[in-house]
């Protein structure tokens, strides 16, 4: 396999399983890439995400021997593919976290971003090495970029396509947190687990208020709010969270 899903309770972790080639991505990869995170947005008893590579890399980007067959019908096809799979990870409601022990570029830096949280291992390089190759950045790489960095820095990093390691990664904002190699799928299970034991419905419109907050002016986000809040507090979830409160205890979320 390819592409890898161990469930460890109430975690998903989903594993790029090429270890020889750095994980590269090839056709086949991308389907069931998507189609994990299609069965992980319907499997209501995962909770959480952790996204990572085998081996010591995290992603090196699309399978090169792939690119340039087909015409345009098959460019377009591909990036369709690519893009379908950007959208999977950046809008699951539950949280996720990229595990990076390595190489980080192309497509993969695009998927590692499309998570909520980066850890770097102190290994971890990424880039936006599209120009090596004449092509321009793909999966919503300098959407998310410009998000994270603001305009000239984001362009100094895809114009230049240089390599950002751990620390300056962490500098920057692109990733949340540098971590020793032999601990760096401990803490994303550690976040992971303290993620996954929150209120699940909530959790996934908190997610989504991020994403509304980038999009609108305040008055437009606020009336969004307004919309949210009324729902969650018809939940088991807030029942629960009211009971523990009164009870001087800790919540146990059900997702519900």
């Amino acid at each position: 396999m390819t592409i890898t899903v161990e469930k460890q309770g109430p975690v998903a972790i989903v594993t790029l399983d090429r270890p020889q080639t750095k994980n590269a991505i090839t056709q086949e990869m991308r389907g069931l890439l998507y189609g994990a995170f299609e069965d992980i947005a319907m499997d209501h008893d995962v909770r959480a995400v952790v996204l990572t590579g085998a081996g010591r890399d995290f992603c090196s980007g699309m399978d090169v021997t792939g690119m340039g067959k087909g015409g345009v019908t098959g460019s377009m096809d591909r990036m369709y593919t690519l893009n379908r799979i950007a959208k999977a990870i950046y809008s699951l409601k539950k949280p996720t976290i990229a595990a990076v022990p390595g190489i980080c570029v192309g497509v993969g830096f695009s998927y590692a971003l499309a998570c909520d949280i980066v850890l770097a291992g102190e290994q971890a390089r990424f880039a936006a090495i599209f120009r090596n190759i004449a092509l321009a950045p793909d999966g919503g790489l300098v959407w998310h970029l410009r998000q994270l960095l603001g305009v000239q820095k984001a362009r100094e990093l895809v114009y230049s396509g240089r390599i950002i390691r751990a620390d300056e990664a962490v500098s920057m904002g692109i990733a949340y947190e540098k971590v020793a190699q032999e601990s760096l799928m401990d803490r994303a299970m550690e976040l992971a687990e303290s993620f996954a034991s929150g209120p699940g419905i909530a959790m996934g419109m908190a997610k989504r208020q991020f994403e509304l907050s980038w999009n609108n002016g305040f008055e437009q986000y606020l009336e969004l709010e307004a919309a949210i809040q009324p729902l969650m507090s018809r939940t088991e979830d807030h029942e629960e969270g009211l009971r523990a409160f009164r009870e001087k205890r800790k919540p146990v979320f059900k997702g519900e």
